[in-house]
């Protein structure tokens, strides 16, 4: 089945008759929908018309975490934005995952929308499962963006650090001093200094985090990640992997090391931009993806 918004929804008059909604305008008018996947029911919010680009966010995030560029998008593609495995409104987790399964959701919510292939992008956890989906499904992806993330498995120092953290998720929920160090682990210092608006988004999200479903999401998606540099190495159509300067969670050297693995990747560092891209530098992200379709269209 394919499923869309009416133009009449969201389009608003400009000079040049161009699509002109705001980001939440843009997301409330997306159809939401429950698909059945190995990962338990997955909400996905469907909007327009056109190629299709499914996005899938970072840990601790939902789907509304790429409201602008399904404001930019919606008129020219279909955009199908993912609540990822325990997150927004999708079914809580009660066990961790593998990559490979996250990959076989995406294929499930593709055939539940009658989509074909889509193009993909994805932002940390996103980016990571991008990787896995294209080199493991080849027929149903197009060209895929892969924001600030990793091919590479946790390191020691990393993995005792989040196996803290998801102790005193277990004990305190996302609050108190635990709020600021996500944000810290989000964000640098630019958009601390000039974005206050991205860390009201983040604090909104984590107030709806459900800590005994989000703990086996981190715990699958950070120490217990698997090496794929040399899954990447199977993928053969178009990638580009991009980079935050500010981004401290996974800097530019390891990022690059993804892109490194991937055949023929292209790989972009973003000025002023850390851990969460499309919502720091909505504008310039939405810009690159869609130079990058036009590319290879």
């Amino acid at each position: 089945m394919n499923i869309s918004v009416g133009a009449q929804q969201v389009r608003s008059s400009s000079a040049d008759g161009a699509w002109s909604v705001s980001s939440e305008q843009a997301f409330t008018a997306l159809e939401s929908i429950d698909v059945p996947t190995v990962l338990g029911r997955v909400r996905v919010h469907v909007g327009g018309r056109g190629p299709a680009i499914l996005f899938w966010p970072s840990l601790m995030m939902s789907g509304s975490m790429w409201s602008a560029q399904a404001a930019h998008f919606v008129g020219t593609h279909q955009v199908v934005l993912i609540d990822p495995p325990g997150h927004g409104d999708s079914e809580s987790l009660t066990r961790g995952f593998t990559f490979e399964q996250c990959a076989q959701s995406i294929v499930q919510i593709l055939d539940a929308l009658g989509i074909g292939r889509a193009h993909f992008v994805g932002n940390s956890w996103g980016g990571m499962i991008g990787g896995t989906f294209a080199a493991l499904h080849p027929d149903r992806v197009g060209v895929s963006v892969l924001m600030n993330c990793t091919a590479s498995p946790c390191g020691l120092r990393q993995k005792l650090e989040f196996a803290m953290l998801i102790r005193i998720v277990l004990l305190i929920g996302v609050r108190g001093p635990l709020v600021q160090r996500v944000i810290d682990a989000f964000v640098g210092p630019t958009t601390r200094r000039e974005r206050p608006q991205v860390l009201q988004t983040i604090r909104d999200a984590l107030k709806r985090i459900k800590p005994r479903s989000v703990r086996w999401a981190i715990d699958s998606v950070v120490p217990k990640r698997p090496d794929q540099r040399a899954l990447l190495a199977n993928i053969r159509t178009p990638v580009l992997v991009v980079a935050g300067v500010e981004d401290a969670t996974f800097p530019v050297a390891e990022t690059q090391v993804m892109a490194n693995a991937i055949p023929n990747a292209e790989f972009l560092v973003m000025p002023a931009t850390a851990h969460l891209a499309g919502l720091e530098q909505p504008q310039q992200v939405n810009r690159l993806i869609e130079n990058f379709i036009k590319a290879h269209e």
